[in-house]
């Protein structure tokens, strides 16, 4: 039932947009799903592994943003270039979605769901676990791992070592998320660190 779960959790996330997690009822994301309560149920186990499943989805949407900024869908060209648009998807990622804001920083609030109901192991009834959430810093190993990957043949020889880079790039990104300036800014700061 892959569509009827992309539809719980995209009601799960609206849900949240409205009201804290702890007042989201399930009754009413089934029903703002089109789906019955049993249905949801069934795919998620409960109100945590439904919160499991949603800040999963959002942090591998967050991974997948990173991978396209990088492989240059953004337009960029150069590897440097391509590194600040991962930077500028980072930061615009993180202030748009308060799941990858707390995924990226470690920060919950009362309006998500708490990080253990997130991180704890709750198994749907109908699909495999998708795995533990990654701590921030293992997030943010995973988006430098996938920019070295991505762009390791295109760095310049005699540029700064290339994981040296890319773990510079995440952690400025980062910073930039923790105090918020605007995006843009992010992407001329790293070009700037980069030349």
């Amino acid at each position: 039932m892959p569509a009827a779960r992309e539809s719980l959790l995209d009601a799960a996330f609206a849900a949240l947009e409205g009201r804290p997690w702890p007042r989201v009822k399930m009754a009413e994301v089934a029903a703002a799903a089109g789906v019955s309560r049993q249905t949801l149920y069934n795919e998620f186990g409960s109100k945590e592994g439904l919160a499991r499943a949603l800040v999963r989805r959002e942090a591998d949407a967050y991974l997948s943003g990173v991978e396209r900024a990088l492989s240059g869908a953004s337009g960029a060209a150069g590897p440097r270039e391509r590194l600040a648009a991962a930077a500028v998807w980072t930061v615009r990622s993180a202030t748009e979605n308060p799941l990858v804001r707390a995924v990226l920083t470690g920060c919950w609030n009362e309006r998500l769901p708490t990080p253990m109901a997130s991180v704890a192991s709750v198994t749907s009834v109908r699909t495999a676990s998708p795995g533990p959430l990654p701590a921030p810093g293992e997030l943010l190993g995973q988006a430098r791992d996938r920019a070295v990957r991505l762009l390791a043949g295109d760095w310049p020889p005699g540029a700064v070592e290339l994981p040296l880079a890319c773990e510079a790039v995440a952690r400025l990104a980062l910073s930039y998320v923790v105090a918020p300036a605007p995006a843009a800014d992010v992407a001329r700061m790293v070009r700037t660190v980069l030349a």
